[in-house]
């Protein structure tokens, strides 16, 4: 029973294919496939630095990337980014700046749909926005179910007996 439970919640915050997030008539398509870049990072390189502009949504298409912020003057390694990973939901779909500072650990690339194309795509076509949210809902999710799994894996040491 536990374990049935468990793996519905797993199944409840996995994300989704990049394919079905981005599914859109044609011409909004047509429009995010026309404004898309492809970007060559070689390993060490700044994608981009935490508190620029947004400059929009990101996928890793190849390579290792990593994710770096810093808050309250700590500095902290996130989760590592690979391929078919979507980066900066919640700067892109928030219009904020950039959360965190990416850095390419392998060479990659990325492929980035820009900002103004998305915003464009958004109000032409809201449901875009609304799956793009619920995925960002489920990585929000996951990051909290990876951390209670880590808590319950390493329970405190030294702890007084009762």
């Amino acid at each position: 029973m536990q374990r049935e439970s468990r793996s519905r919640r797993i199944e409840a915050v996995r994300a989704h294919p990049v394919a079905e997030l981005l599914e859109c008539p044609a011409s909004i398509g047509l429009l995010l496939n026309g404004s898309a870049r492809s970007l060559g990072f070689a390993a060490g390189e700044v994608v981009f630095r935490q508190s620029e502009d947004c400059r929009g949504l990101y996928l890793v298409v190849s390579g290792r990337f990593q994710r770096q912020t810093e808050r309250l003057h700590t500095r902290l390694e996130l989760s590592p980014a690979r391929a078919g990973d979507l980066l900066e939901l919640a700067a892109a779909l928030g219009d904020a700046p950039h959360t965190y500072t990416l850095t390419a650990q392998t060479a990659g690339s990325l492929l980035m749909l820009p900002i103004e194309a998305l915003r464009e795509a958004f109000q032409s076509y809201s449901p875009l926005r609304m799956r793009l949210l619920e995925e960002q809902a489920r990585e929000v999710s996951r990051a909290y179910y990876t951390c209670c799994l880590c808590r319950a894996v390493h329970p405190r040491q030294g702890s007084p007996a009762a």
